[in-house]
């Protein structure tokens, strides 16, 4: 599930938040926030566990006991196996992937930025749907094959213009051709991070991998985008058990 202003008879931000912003670290009013997150709640009948996402790869497990110790947790991803509880993530062009183990077994939301993905830097390779997939299956009991993934709304490949070092960053030649890389000038590329986000998850044995059509940068009026505003408002995924 993702939210932003789909939900009706809402409060709004004031621009340049304006829309369903549930961002607290990105200059809005707090107040507006929290009645924000007090809204989505309702709509779920179910609160919520929001992180503080640093582009690493730490997942952490959400269950009864940690709801409220994890909140503002350092992470990028969250899982858990027990009904009623909502992992969530925030995004504004980052790439937010939901995953769920088969029979309700568990479920998990990941935060998906460039460098999160790629496992760049100190993160030595292992990104984030490595360290997702992982825990949600070993405390699923389930196979990488048996996995379902939706890919959200992020930055398109049409718009997603990067630089020599996220093509490093993904262990990619930029003298050799790659479709996940088109080539735009001699030191600038666009890159399709839904794509590179799909490859991964395969290379895992993931194979029910669905979304990933919706660009942030290129609808304005149904998402929130860093790269295209700079100043703007967060839009979620969450994902949860029916506790039914």
């Amino acid at each position: 599930m993702t939210a932003r202003a789909s939900l009706h008879n809402v409060t709004s931000s004031q621009p340049p938040w304006d829309g369903f912003n549930l961002g607290n670290h990105v200059g809005d009013d707090l107040a507006d926030v929290r009645q924000h997150r007090l809204e989505l709640a309702a709509a779920m009948q179910a609160q919520p566990v929001w992180l503080q996402q640093v582009h690493g790869h730490r997942v952490v497990r959400l269950s009864s006991p940690t709801q409220t110790t994890l909140a503002e947790a350092q992470a990028d991803g969250v899982f858990t196996t027990e009904p009623g509880l909502v992992c969530a993530v925030m995004v504004a062009d980052c790439l937010p992937i939901l995953l769920a183990a088969p029979e309700g077994r568990g479920v998990a939301a990941l935060h998906a930025g460039w460098r999160g993905l790629a496992g760049a830097g100190d993160l030595n390779g292992l990104g984030i749907v490595d360290t997702g997939v992982t825990a949600l299956c070993e405390a699923s009991s389930a196979d990488p094959k048996d996995l379902q993934a939706w890919l959200g709304p992020c930055i398109g490949p049409t718009a997603f213009q990067v630089g020599v070092d996220v093509l490093s960053g993904f262990g990619v030649d930029p003298s050799q051709h790659s479709p996940r890389f088109i080539r735009q000038s001699r030191d600038r590329w666009l890159a399709d991070l839904a794509g590179l986000a799909t490859d991964r998850l395969q290379s895992l044995g993931l194979h029910r991998i669905e979304g990933g059509r919706w660009c942030t940068v290129s609808e304005p009026l149904r998402f929130f985008s860093f790269r295209r505003d700079r100043v703007t408002g967060r839009q979620a995924a969450c994902i949860w058990l029916d506790g039914a």
